[in-house]
C-alpha cells in the first residue's frame, strides 16, 4: 500500500478497480458454469481469488471497485441479468479484504501471508452473508434457505479458493 493511507481514493485506485473488474468479471464469466449443489443461483468461482488479490495489495477501494463491477460483468456476460445485492456483497466482499492493505507490510512474509487469508476469508463472510440474507426480500426466500442454501456454499466454496490461491 502506499503512504498515503488505506482510504486513498484516487486515479491510481480507480485504474487498479477496472483492471481487477475486468479481470474478475471476465474469469466469473468463465467459471460460471460449475454450480455449487443446493446453491441456486451460485457458482464455484476461482476468479474470487482475483478479487481478494487485488483488494488486499491496492486496498479497500480497488476491492470495492473490482467486486461490484466484476460481478456485474460476470453476471451480464453469463447471462444472468443484474443482481444488484449479489454485486454489492461482491464489493463488500473486496472493501472488507482491502483491509489488509493496512496490516500488511511484506507480501513474502508467512505471517503477513496469514493476514491476507484472515482479511479474504473475513470479506467473504461479510459479503457472501449480506448477499444471501438480502436474498430474503429480493428473492422471497426463507432465513433456512438463505444462510443453508446460499452463504453456506458460497463461502466454503470462496473460502477454498481464497485459502489456496491467495
Amino acid at each position: 500500500m502506499n503512504d498515503k493511507g488505506t482510504w486513498e481514493f484516487g486515479t491510481r485506485q480507480v485504474v487498479y478497480g477496472a483492471i481487477g473488474a475486468a479481470l474478475y468479471g471476465v474469469l466469473s464469466w468463465a467459471s460460471n458454469f460449475v454450480p455449487l449443489p443446493a446453491a441456486g443461483n451460485v457458482t464455484f468461482r476461482p476468479a474470487v481469488a482475483v478479487l481478494i488479490f487485488f483488494a488486499v495489495a491496492y486496498g479497500p477501494w480497488v476491492g470495492f471497485l473490482a467486486g461490484i463491477i466484476g460481478n456485474t460483468l460476470g453476471d451480464a456476460l453469463s447471462g444472468w441479468g443484474f443482481y444488484w445485492n449479489w454485486s454489492l456483497g461482491n464489493g463488500l466482499m473486496g472493501l472488507v479484504a482491502g483491509l489488509a492493505a493496512a496490516a500488511i507490510s511484506d507480501f513474502r512474509a508467512q505471517k503477513d501471508i496469514i493476514k491476507a487469508v484472515g482479511w479474504g476469508i473475513a470479506g467473504v463472510a461479510v459479503g457472501m452473508l449480506f448477499a444471501s440474507l438480502t436474498e430474503m426480500f429480493v428473492g422471497g426466500i426463507d432465513l433456512n434457505t438463505a444462510l443453508v442454501g446460499y452463504f453456506t456454499p458460497a463461502f466454503i466454496g470462496n473460502t477454498v479458493v481464497t485459502a489456496i490461491l491467495v
